[in-house]
């Protein structure tokens, strides 16, 4: 029964290296085409919806779009700067959805709203790499 037990644990062991691939490749992508969707800059709806300036506008714009590409490498990288990398893309992804949650969602604090949007799982997908970094 042990051994059973043993080789149950072992299994899920992979399939966590796994589970944690999927998380970063689906917040990644989320925030490459995000960010490829305000392209060519500057990005006329953000200046237009939020009467953002054309140099704040087009910041976001290549903040989210590098976000996603840095989290989504930095996995591959295996040495402390691949760590780094993923918890600045965290760290980006983080302030990133705080401004959004602030400025565009500001009537979705605390309310079924927020929790049913995707914007709150890229949120908490951001504090996932922040926190844990490339960590196994």
């Amino acid at each position: 029964m042990k051994n059973l037990i043993f080789k149950i644990e072992s299994i899920l062991n992979n399939f966590e290296a796994i589970a944690s691939l999927l998380l970063r490749l689906a917040v990644g992508i989320a925030f490459i085409i995000h960010g490829s969707n305000k392209f060519p800059l500057p990005p006329e709806n953000l200046i237009e919806y939020f009467d953002l300036s054309p140099t704040l506008a087009s910041l976001v714009a290549i903040s989210e779009l590098s976000a996603g590409i840095v989290l989504i490498i930095s996995k591959f990288i295996k040495n402390p700067y691949g760590n780094i990398f993923t918890r600045l893309a965290g760290f980006t992804i983080v302030v990133l959805m705080i401004n959004i949650f602030v400025v565009a969602h500001a009537d979705w604090f605390i309310n079924k709203a927020l929790f049913t949007s995707p914007q709150i799982f890229l949120f908490i997908g951001g504090m996932y790499f922040l926190i844990k970094g490339n960590r196994k």
